[in-house]
């Protein structure tokens, strides 16, 4: 093992990025809130460890090792602690003054321009118990109306009557944490206005000239073309992607091709390949400048630049911000006469973005962008060869042929890296999506968007019109393949939810496959393996309860039946459907399924469920009609091991276990399974724990003053 570790010396650099995700995501698997003195110990310590142990690698490994842990520690620490709290909002409608901040379009059901959206900041409310209250220093999103045409900008202030609601609890124990993206994010809460906005008499003031400028382009783009091309369009060019339809939306993820719809790396990378090429092509026209000049730099910092500038313009979002990041390193290689795609570029870009922001390592697009990347670098390593010989001395036919396998070996390697870590978050595999890519990210690259770029450029002097008809022809094709691919048998397959420890496996499989040159590398396929077929190998819940304990969920053969009402109960169906993939139905009065093990108002009044598995029976009482005081009838508890209510239960089964609201109302979403002599209950809160920011009774207590977690 130590000749082994000893021959790839020069790669244990790479492990280094490892390390620092590693005490990220130990800091965000703790239950409770943990202090920063151990972990700046550990670090303090790791790096006395590699200090008096470099001589050996051994020490240079624990030393490393123990170091990168405790730094990437006390970063999540030390960026979770300057966060602000989240507030609590008012539970009733309430007057609010803010300032706007961006302004969304949203389609309506047929595609076309509906309601919108603003993102608000310094928001005030008036309510009497909030009297001297300071601005919130979280950000609220606000639906509008549908009919309000109240002409707003960034930077508008504004008093509008809004019902304002909390980041959502999760749905099921270990679902996706929204307080905890918010929480990063600086976001506060959603909401939705009950009147027309009304704006400030006043000049606006702060107003942001690159969110007005996104508006502008969005704007122009929607006027020259209609609905999705429009809306894909303004995706691509200016980041704004709220007023694409959600079926479009959808046959963009059945097919493979959603990443085409966030703002990333491949877009980046096309939009400075292209810069670069043009640039270079300039300075050649140029015989001084060809002769004398350093072209390739003159057009790798050009390239870098007009990135940095379609990233302000798309809206810093954090993928793209990432890819820029990357991007930098890759210049900077270049000019300094490095290699520019090397793991060791990607190391150094994620040791920074895991500096500069930790909580990332949580978000699909770090995983999947730094996946799909180090697996390109890692397969084109092994690759050069082979497709060297295959380019033989130049034919045509043969460079035909390597840019062919090219494009199929980079769909296929990217798929494949990623594809364990979209079912982890989005329950789905599309078996399709090396086809898709193979036509649509070439169209992308050589239609769509050198047609964009030319209609900015030209957007300042109003002739962008014909090159926007050309971009939303591209789109128009695009548009088209997704929807048929869509449409395809088998085009999206529905997959278990993935475990954290399975999704944890592949991605450290893949490490290893990828960061060492040696045959022991392939010891990763172990692990990438064994992630990727956790979601079938572990046992689903049998009855589910949403965190406000209104809706509760019964695992069927073929479908999630749905029993109960609640204002959020369509978030839960949404989300168990995911987790356990299947279908959702809503369950009828008085309906039973004697094939699934649920019989309703046959035994007993109405209102009341049984729900038999092997040995064990559940009683569910899932009408909210029902008197929560009034004891459960005569002979219904008889055999019973678990009473569900939703409705608050003051009087269950006697010596019976009882979940209710109150129960949903302490410890968050509920998951049941019923196995052989032993029923099993996971609560949101007995994972999560009391972090800061969980939002829970008991954890904080509850507030009643907006303002109370914020002074």
């Amino acid at each position: 093992m130590l000749s082994l570790l000893y021959a790839e010396r020069a790669r244990l650099p790479l492990w280094l990025p490892v390390g620092l995700a590693a005490g990220v995501l130990l800091f965000f698997q703790l239950r409770s809130e943990p202090p920063l003195w151990p972990a700046a110990t550990a670090a303090c310590a790791g790096l006395a460890l590699l200090c008096a142990g470099w001589r050996y690698i051994t020490g240079r490994i624990a030393g490393c090792a123990l170091m990168m842990i405790g730094v990437g520690f006390s970063a999540a620490w030390l960026q979770i602690h300057r966060m602000p709290p989240l507030p609590e909002l008012p539970r009733e409608a309430v007057i609010m003054t803010a300032r706007i901040q961006a302004v969304d379009s949203l389609p309506d059901r047929d595609g076309a321009a509906g309601s919108r959206r603003i993102t608000v900041s310094e928001s005030v409310f008036d309510t009497p118990l909030s009297e001297g209250m300071p601005p919130l220093r979280r950000t609220l999103r606000i639906r509008l109306q549908d009919t309000d045409r109240t002409p707003l900008a960034p930077g508008n202030g504004i008093t509008l009557r809004a019902l304002l609601q909390p980041p959502p609890f999760p749905a099921w124990p270990g679902a996706r944490d929204e307080q905890l993206v918010a929480w990063v994010r600086g976001e506060g809460g959603t909401g939705r206005a009950l009147d027309p906005v009304t704006p400030e008499q006043n000049n606006p003031q702060g107003a942001s000239f690159i969110e007005a400028l996104r508006e502008t382009v969005a704007s122009r783009i929607a006027a020259r073309l209609p609905r999705t091309d429009g809306a894909i369009t303004a995706t691509l060019l200016a980041g704004v992607s709220s007023a694409i339809p959600a079926a479009d939306r959808m046959a963009f993820a059945a097919s493979g091709l959603a990443h085409l719809l966030a703002v990333a790396g491949l877009h980046l990378g096309i939009v400075m390949g292209l810069v670069m090429s043009a640039s270079r092509l300039l300075l050649a026209l140029w015989e001084r400048s060809a002769l004398t000049w350093p072209c390739r730099e003159i057009a790798a910092f050009t390239a870098l630049a007009a990135g940095a500038g379609y990233v302000v313009l798309t809206g810093m979002h954090l993928p793209a911000v990432r890819s820029l990041a990357m991007a930098a390193l890759v210049v900077l290689a270049l000019m300094t006469g490095r290699r520019a795609a090397s793991m060791r570029g990607l190391a150094v870009a994620a040791v920074i973005l895991l500096l500069s922001g930790p909580a990332s390592l949580l978000d699909v697009s770090f995983q999947m962008s730094f996946a799909a990347v180090m697996a390109l670098i890692a397969g084109y390593e092994v690759l050069r060869g082979p497709l060297m010989r295959l380019a033989g001395e130049g034919q045509w036919y043969r460079r035909f042929l390597v840019h062919v396998a090219g494009l199929a070996l980079t769909s296929f390697l990217a798929g494949m890296a990623t594809l364990p870590v979209s079912v982890a978050h989005f329950g789905e595999i599309q078996p399709f999506f090396i086809v898709a890519n193979l036509l649509a990210v070439p169209l992308t690259a050589l239609w769509v968007l050198p047609a964009g770029l030319l209609s900015l450029i030209l957007m300042p002097f109003h002739l962008e019109g014909p090159m926007l008809s050309v971009t939303g022809a591209g789109v128009h094709v695009i548009v088209g393949m997704a929807r048929e691919v869509a449409s395809w048998p088998a085009a999206r397959i529905a997959a278990p939810a993935m475990p954290g420890t399975g999704l944890a496996l592949f991605l450290f499989g893949l490490c290893w496959l990828c960061l060492w040159s040696r045959r022991w590398r392939l010891a990763g396929l172990l692990p990438m393996l064994a992630g990727a077929v956790s979601p079938w190998f572990v046992s689903l819940p049998d009855i589910m309860i949403a965190s406000d304990g209104g809706v509760i969920g019964i695992r069927g053969d073929n479908a999630v039946l749905i029993a109960g009402k609640s204002r959020d109960g369509w978030r839960a169906q949404r989300d168990w459907s995911q987790a356990l993939a299947l279908p959702s139905e809503l369950l009828e009065a008085e309906e039973s399924r004697p094939a699934d093990g649920l019989v309703c108002g046959q035994e007993g009044p109405a209102g009341y469920c049984m729900v038999s598995r092997g040995l064990q029976s559940v009683l569910l009482r899932v009408s909210d009609r029902t008197d929560g005081l009034k004891p459960v009838p005569d002979g219904m508890c008889d055999g019973v091991s678990l009473f569900i209510s939703v409705s608050p239960a003051r009087r269950g089964c006697p010596g019976v276990r009882t979940l209710d609201r109150f129960t949903a109302w302490r410890e968050g979403a509920q998951s049941v399974w019923l196995r052989g002599s032993d029923v099993q209950v996971r609560s949101d809160r007995g994972l999560t724990g009391a972090r800061l920011w969980e939002m829970r009774p008991g954890a904080h207590g509850v507030p009643v003053l907006p303002q109370a977690q914020e002074e």
